[in-house]
């Protein structure tokens, strides 16, 4: 199919429109001012928020639309890549063709229709990816970390911005659900375990382990169970799910021919003043040296990768190959202020250091 280029799929007014709003400075909230104004979803706030979200969503979504259109290396040629312009694209439309919000049945309807937006645009990591493939099946060579640092520089804007419209998406929709528990607010938990959230991320990570080798190694978890701070439980479980799969994988694979019992992967959480801090640590053989600054990579896996998957099916969870995990889990942990470090041995193995900022008021790192 050939590649269509933003003025033949869409007007002139709206691609104009892109160009105006993209250049329109965009806001960002901290974790902090999201818990405090959602704790009392008054019919005044939830319309100031909306009113407020109608125009930021599309500056943020102009911003990536942009973008899209102005890759290098082709890279915006790529037929998941023009998939992805182009749900940006029609979201923007949509967010510009809702009229002004004046009321609480605007502001229903505001509601529902952000919400179709997040649904749209919930396949666009695993596109992206395909699109990053695809180009680099076209370079045919083989890419070396420190190659394309313009497309890795992308990657961290675009999933830094996908992050925030995705938090405010969904922030905003889940103050309206009626069954939302004690001490929700939105997304954020007030009163999140993270030891309950890492258990259930190491469950889910162990069934694909399973799945994937036939068995799983055991996890060790250590912190105290009746600690809580607030912070956004699917964020957490992303970040920790995707670390324990890696230690699952490198445990799994080092000792799967041998006589000697696969040693556990063990969880420390540490409740600290500024930091809540969640070590990792595996006896998967390591990292050498040399291979450390990839793994932070767009362009790097150590796993096959699943290209030839359509990116369609919504499983979603494949134990490895794409080459995003650890980059994507970094940026969650950065978004409200946190940090994502990976410190390894080679010949034994190693551990990830998850620091997550307890103070909740440090702003969204808004890409521009």
């Amino acid at each position: 199919m050939a590649a269509k280029k933003m003025s033949e799929s869409f007007s002139r007014a709206l691609i104009e429109e892109v160009q105006r709003w993209s250049e329109m400075k965009q806001t960002g909230v901290s974790l902090k001012y999201m818990m405090d104004f959602g704790s009392r979803p008054t019919q005044r706030n939830l319309l100031i928020a909306a009113q407020f979200l109608h125009k930021e969503l599309a500056i943020r979504i102009a911003h990536r639309a942009q973008e899209l259109e102005n890759l290098p290396y082709g890279l915006s040629e790529k037929p998941a890549i023009l998939k992805v312009r182009d749900w940006y694209l029609d979201s923007f439309r949509d967010l510009r063709m809702f009229s002004e919000i004046k009321d609480s049945e605007d502001e229903i309807a505001f509601t529902q229709m952000i919400n179709r937006i997040k649904v749209r645009h919930n396949n666009v990591v695993p596109a992206m990816a395909l699109g990053v493939q695809q180009l680099k099946q076209d370079l045919g060579r083989k890419i070396v970390p420190g190659d394309l640092p313009e497309i890795h520089q992308f990657l961290d804007r675009f999933y830094m911005s996908r992050i925030g419209i995705r938090m405010l998406i969904g922030q905003h929709v889940g103050l309206h659900d009626p069954n939302r528990e004690p001490g929700r607010v939105g997304q954020i938990d007030t009163r999140m375990s993270p030891l309950k959230v890492a258990r259930n991320a190491i469950d889910d990570a162990r069934v694909i382990c399973m799945r994937e080798y036939g068995s799983a190694p055991e996890v060790e978890v250590f912190g105290d169970p009746d600690f809580t701070f607030p912070y956004v439980p699917s964020h957490l479980h992303l970040m920790v799910f995707e670390l324990v799969k890696n230690s699952l994988r490198a445990v799994e694979e080092r000792f799967m021919n041998s006589d000697k019992v696969a040693p556990p992967i063990r969880i420390i959480v540490a409740d600290g003043i500024e930091d809540v801090t969640i070590k990792i640590s595996d006896e998967g053989g390591g990292i050498p040296r040399s291979g450390l600054p990839k793994i932070f990579t767009y362009l790097y896996s150590t796993a096959r990768s699943p290209l030839e998957e359509d990116m369609n099916t919504t499983s979603g969870a494949t134990m490895a190959g794409y080459g995003y995990g650890l980059p994507i889990s970094r940026l969650y942990a950065r978004y409200f202020g946190g940090d994502l470090q990976i410190i390894s041995m080679e010949g034994y193995g190693t551990d990830a250091y998850l620091h997550l900022s307890r103070l909740g008021d440090s702003q969204e790192p808004l890409p521009d």
